[in-house]
């Protein structure tokens, strides 16, 4: 299939259409969802852009029956020659034809005489021998030639043309446009010569849809010519002045499936940009023009502020008597630049849409009406579809924009400040992965644990999954971050099944098990074992077990971004002081990023606590201690070595002290030398009295010997006492 020239003011439009952004801009590098409770003002006060790709499809449906494009639909740039084009067809004959057909097709195409084409190929079905013909005619620029073909092969019957009908008419609709913009046989004048225009690209506009209508009618169709037929046809409508139609066949291409289709709304919209305002004025009387203009505009909002002027397309259709679909998109372009008023006045317009009743919330928050702004952001979230999705933007962390959440989102925010805490969650959790670090910043820091547990037991059930740090499904993450905070607060047993996987569970029971034990074993070296076997799982497995799935360890991403925050908070704003005290009681402890490295620091010091001072356990447990920290807390990591230097005894590696070199606690050899240690003591009390001790022992030996002897003879007495009385 040959391409036609270019022309150079197409060509110009689509450089400036290409500067002109049309959707969501992918950020490189790693993302950071985008946190509505990181600036409350602002996240109540911003209205979000709309998509471009969502926008266009409330003007347009998809074809019943023309199917979706695929591999043979490709990117294209705009009007130019494409290589693929040829490589698509050739493999589509080569599959379609027998070897023998194939050859001969492809060495008729090679040559640069029509006739000479249609009188070699006379063994030929005639569909292939009038098709490959005509295609040469066209290759030579010969349109009208070409035509005649395309058009003798639609004339043969139905049942005789079943693998070029589509082609034929497709390519008929090509060579017609072409002789659209050729110079007549004849001399006319310009009324003659326009209306010969405007007749042959009707003609070419009919056989687009006759394309589009064998397609749809099971003809064959491998290289997808009924989806290509839109574009060229609304090429066609565009160049005859007819935008409406243009924009509506566009979109229908974009929706089934043509990036070609969405690229030439670009162009599209490149066009209208260069208009002039007496140009432009007319065509924003339509319906779909309106609707197209007011689409891109929406799309384009972060680009406005009160700062910048109006756009002079929005000031134009502000002049417009405006179709009422596309008054809540005015009304937020003007909220954007700050002229309330015209966001006002283009409210009542729109009537109960979801983004009217979002941008009355708005509006009533800039009157500083709470109450009435909490009813219009219900409405809003009532009036928005849960699947209404608006793609994913970028600024400043990227958002998949599903307006519902997005209005819940918000309707959060008011809830907290109202000490409606678990009405806040649940409002911020409807939203799944989208606001999911603001669904566990107030889970995790707002929340008491019995008010996240009740919920957790009543909405949120098991359902096993535990993938990594990255891909938890919230349900996973959120019963996983109420059973790490019960193990932070001393709930062990309680907190087991709230992990998805048996290993974290298990985990999770030795390390209650070892915290029981630590406090109620009956040897001192027992606890010390105890408190170190809890000090390894907190340091081994601790951001699985302890983590804070925010600040200070970041569990969401597995520790791989972290940091500090701020203690204590503030009120300030819309942060009460009844959450902040709520945030500061449940921050980490210590604030440090990986907090648990310092709870088992902790544990390791504790069980140094009940270990001789000069057995190899002691210093194996401070030198364990000491490498948790070194590289994080260096002051902490040398107490923990100074302690050993004071009071511990030398070890072989005590030279690598707080390196891989720490050996494993012996408590089997620490308990032998703390019974001989107790053994040596009683020792030393007793050598003063070494030589009073076998005299002592000699007297209460006899001591001993004489009670015993006197309680028999005072038992004889009685027994005969006794006897006597009874005679």
């Amino acid at each position: 299939m040959s391409s036609f020239k270019n022309h150079r003011h197409h060509l110009l439009a689509l450089a400036i259409a290409s500067l002109l952004p049309l959707g969501t801009v992918q950020a490189c590098g790693p993302g950071f969802p985008h946190r509505l409770l990181e600036d409350r003002s602002q996240t109540l006060k911003e209205l979000p852009e709309g998509s471009f790709e969502f926008e266009i499809r409330r003007i347009s449906q998809p074809i019943p029956g023309l199917g979706q494009a695929g591999e043979a639909t490709f990117d294209r740039y705009f009007e130019a020659p494409d290589p693929r084009d040829s490589e698509s067809r050739t493999a589509s004959e080569k599959q379609q034809l027998s070897p023998k057909y194939f050859s001969l097709v492809s060495r008729l195409r090679d040559l640069t005489d029509a006739r000479q084409a249609e009188i070699e190929g006379a063994e030929l079905p005639p569909e292939l021998r009038l098709y490959t013909a005509g295609a040469v005619a066209f290759t030579q620029y010969d349109m009208a030639l070409a035509a005649d073909y395309f058009r003798r092969v639609l004339a043969l019957p139905a049942a005789e043309r079943p693998l070029r009908s589509t082609w034929a008419a497709y390519s008929l609709g090509r060579a017609l446009a072409v002789l659209a913009i050729s110079a007549p046989n004849s001399m006319l004048d310009d009324v003659a010569a326009l209306q010969r225009q405007h007749d042959l690209r009707q003609q070419a506009q009919a056989a687009f849809r006759q394309a589009r209508e064998l397609s749809i009618a099971g003809l064959a169709d491998p290289l997808e010519l009924g989806i290509a037929s839109l574009g060229e046809e609304a090429r066609l409508a565009m160049d005859d002045g007819n935008w409406d139609a243009a924009i509506h066949l566009y979109t229908s291409q974009f929706l089934h499936g043509s990036s070609t289709g969405y690229s030439s709304l670009g162009y599209v919209y490149g066009r209208l940009y260069q208009m002039n305002d007496e140009e432009l004025r007319p065509l924003l009387g339509s319906p779909e023009v309106q609707q197209f203009v007011a689409a891109k505009l929406f799309s384009q909002l972060y680009g406005y502020s009160s700062k910048t002027p109006p756009p002079r397309l929005l000031r134009l259709l502000q002049e417009t008597s405006i179709q009422p679909q596309i008054a809540d998109r005015l009304a937020a372009l003007s909220y954007q630049l700050g002229d309330y008023a015209a966001a006002r006045r283009f409210v009542e317009q729109a009537g109960g849409s979801g983004l009217a009743w979002w941008l009355r919330a708005k509006l009533a928050l800039q009157d500083g009406d709470k109450a009435a702004a909490t009813e219009a952001y219900a409405e809003a979230a009532k009036a928005f579809p849960m699947e209404e999705d608006w793609g994913t933007r970028v600024r400043p962390g990227y958002e998949k924009l599903k307006p519902r959440c997005r209005v819940e989102g918000e309707m959060a925010i008011l809830a907290l400040e109202r000490g409606d805490y678990l009405e806040a969650f649940d409002q911020l959790y409807h939203s799944g992965e989208i606001y999911w670090q603001d669904s566990a910043e107030v889970a995790e820091r707002v929340l008491t644990s019995n008010e996240l547990k009740d919920y957790v037991d009543n909405k949120v059930p098991a359902n096993g999954e535990r993938l990594s740090a990255w891909d938890r499904p919230p349900v996973t993450a959120l019963r996983e971050l109420l059973g790490r905070r019960l193990l932070r607060e001393g709930r062990y047993a309680e907190a087991v099944p709230y992990f998805a996987s048996a290993e974290l569970q298990e985990a999770a029971r030795q390390y209650g098990a070892a915290r029981e034990q630590a406090a109620d074993a009956w040897t001192a070296i027992g606890r010390a074992e105890s408190y170190y076997r809890a000090a390894k799982l907190a340091r081994e497995q601790g951001m699985e077990l302890l983590g804070y799935e925010l600040s200070p360890d970041e569990a969401w991403s597995g520790g791989a971004f972290g940091n500090e925050f701020g203690k204590p908070l503030q009120a300030d704003g819309l942060l009460t002081a009844a959450e902040a005290e709520r945030q500061n009681a449940s921050a980490a402890e210590p604030n440090r990023r990986y907090h648990y490295r310092w709870v088992a620091a902790d544990l390791a010091s504790q069980a140094a606590d009940l270990l001789p001072a000069r057995s190899q356990s002691f210093a194996a447990t401070l030198c364990k201690a000491t490498g948790w920290l070194i590289n994080n807390d260096y002051p902490a990591a040398r107490r923990y070595y100074l302690r050993y230097v004071e009071q511990g005894a030398y070890v072989p590696w005590g030279g690598a002290f707080g390196s891989n070199a720490c050996q494993e606690p012996d408590f089997e050899r620490a308990s032998q030398l703390l019974w001989s240690e107790r053994e040596q003591a009683v020792r030393q009390a007793l050598r003063p009295y070494k030589y009073w001790l076998p005299l002592g022992l000699l007297l209460i030996v006899a001591a001993g010997i004489y009670g015993r002897q006197r309680r028999r003879a005072l038992a004889i007495v009685d027994k005969t006492a006794e006897e006597s009385r009874n005679e």
